[in-house]
């Protein structure tokens, strides 16, 4: 769906800044250890002038108040040691960011390449006609074979025609009973006949039925479609209610919010079962 991918978009940036704040990261530890070598080689220098106790005076500065080179030169080295250590510290704290960095990236790029593989996934479904009517046609009498397995009064009812009602009608009960592979034969039955006034009603049923089996992300692609087809008939609100709870299902928090909160802008006066149905996939999203 175009609304998901324009969501993606926030990844991005996030992306492209890692790098910059490691190379940022990388140029002040090579400042930093230029700056070490260049302490360590005035500390050889002192040693080598001073000695190994540091008693000889250091030409580097005349005696202040007629003081002590030696106290001078030992005070001088300290505070070159310290500001070595300091110095290391610091590398070793910027390499920490560095290798910090470098994981963010691994992770963003990881999330990144599995979102779009999910999206890809679902812009070919509906370039091949939403999910529903992609599939071969021979794939849905099988259902209906199951059913005439487990439901004796099943043949006398397959035995001519079925209308697109009559094919509803039947899908709906099955649903209610949560015999999901009839409720889907059902839907596409209709689907598969081109019937374009009850195909809304068809896409619906096909994508409770796919809900009830667990297949979140076909079942997202039959709601979308049957939202698609009348935006603003009556059934339009059931079918972003399906849309959230199909995201909720495969773990899209933040499509499933984002759709009820279309769904709040476009219908703000729902009530009774939608209503509430609404406001329990806002809960076990945690919308605000």
């Amino acid at each position: 769906m175009l609304r998901t991918l324009l969501r993606l978009a926030p990844l991005l940036p996030l992306l492209g800044a890692a790098p910059a704040l490691a190379q940022m990261d990388s140029r002040e530890g090579i400042a930093l250890q230029n700056q070490i070598l260049q302490l360590r080689q005035e500390l050889d220098a002192l040693r080598q002038q001073g000695g190994s106790g540091y008693a000889t005076p250091v030409p580097m500065a005349p005696p202040m108040r007629g003081g002590a080179p030696a106290a001078g030169s030992s005070e001088l080295l300290t505070q070159l040691l310290d500001r070595v250590g300091a110095l290391e510290d610091e590398v070793r704290r910027l390499r920490g960011r560095v290798e910090e960095s470098d994981y963010r990236i691994r992770t963003n790029q990881q999330a990144l390449e599995k979102l779009q593989g999910d999206m890809d996934y679902r812009l070919q479904q509906l370039e091949q006609g939403g999910g529903g009517a992609a599939r071969p046609a021979s794939q849905a009498p099988r259902p209906q074979q199951r059913s005439e397995a487990e439901t004796p009064v099943a043949p006398a009812a397959n035995a001519g025609p079925r209308t697109a009602e009559r094919a509803l009608a039947d899908g709906q009960a099955a649903l209610s009973r949560r015999d999901y592979s009839t409720a889907e034969a059902a839907a596409r039955e209709v689907i598969g006949a081109r019937n374009t006034a009850r195909m809304q009603d068809a896409q619906l049923l096909l994508g409770e039925s796919l809900l009830g089996r667990r297949e979140y992300q076909n079942a997202a692609l039959a709601f979308d479609d049957a939202f698609r087809r009348n935006r603003s008939g009556a059934r339009a609100p059931e079918a972003l209610i399906g849309l959230s709870n199909s995201f909720l299902g495969f773990g899209a928090k933040r499509e499933a919010c984002a759709t009820l909160d279309d769904l709040r802008s476009q219908f703000p006066k729902l009530s009774g079962n939608l209503a509430q149905r609404a406001a329990d996939a806002r809960q076990r999203g945690g919308c605000r």
